[in-house]
């Protein structure tokens, strides 16, 4: 804001002496649990009616994406409420897990959002979050194919649990381990789909790995995935 503005200039006439600036921050702050709870209800109800007025999520009658994802945050000062000492050692962190919804035409927009502290588990809220996120794609036209992804961080029952009451199908990272790999041999071979990705990332081979950038500490040869895409469908 410049020292010109109409605001600055009207300030003495509504107030006393010399005013601190104030930030967003300051007023969100004041926020309670429910006060959240109310703006997550509203950006459900905003996306809602931005989707059915534009073309934010072409196609949505087809197929719909959901990605789930957790991430940290940095944070400054040791008073902040949530900010602690989580995944990187000697950095205060936030922890929120967001969801986002997109067509296979479409750029994603946030569908959920939940702040939590530095330390939380990558799972926690995971399956309310997935249920409201479901809901939210339904809210904003999405009533063809939905399908939930995520990272192996959010392999749980609850999670899968959540998918199924909504009639959705999930693809999500899981950890190799005894069990998942005799289900994995048991697949038959024409039931194998290939997964198609618009934007790929190239996976380094013997062929091409010299031409790629490589730390000191890598090994020669790239590392095979240390987990699996499970993909399944709602009973019935």
């Amino acid at each position: 804001m410049s020292p010109a503005s109409p605001v600055n200039n009207s300030m003495p006439a509504l107030f006393a002496g010399v005013r601190a600036p104030s930030t967003l921050g300051t007023f969100l702050r004041a926020f309670t649990h429910g006060h959240a709870l109310q703006l997550h209800a509203v950006h459900r109800r905003f996306l809602a009616q931005l989707a059915a007025h534009a073309p934010l999520l072409p196609g949505p009658g087809e197929k719909a994406f959901i990605d789930v994802d957790s991430t940290h945050k940095r944070v400054y000062g040791r008073t902040k409420q949530g900010a602690e000492y989580g995944r990187f050692k000697g950095i205060r962190t936030l922890h929120p897990l967001l969801a986002t919804i997109c067509t296979p035409t479409s750029r994603p927009v946030i569908a959920t959002v939940r702040l939590r502290r530095g330390k939380a588990a990558d799972s926690r809220s995971a399956p309310k979050l997935v249920s409201e996120a479901l809901a939210t794609a339904v809210e904003a036209g999405c009533t063809g194919l939905r399908i939930l992804r995520a990272d192996a961080q959010f392999y749980n029952a609850r999670v899968i649990a959540a998918c199924r009451r909504a009639g959705a199908r999930f693809s999500i990272t899981c950890g190799m381990n005894p069990s998942v790999k005799r289900a994995v041999l048991a697949i038959p071979d024409r039931a194998w789909q290939q997964i198609t990705y618009p934007t790929p990332c190239p996976i380094p081979t013997p062929a091409n790995s010299s031409s790629m950038p490589r730390s000191p500490r890598s090994p020669p040869t790239p590392r095979s995935r240390a987990g699996r895409r499970a993909r399944r469908s709602p009973p019935g």
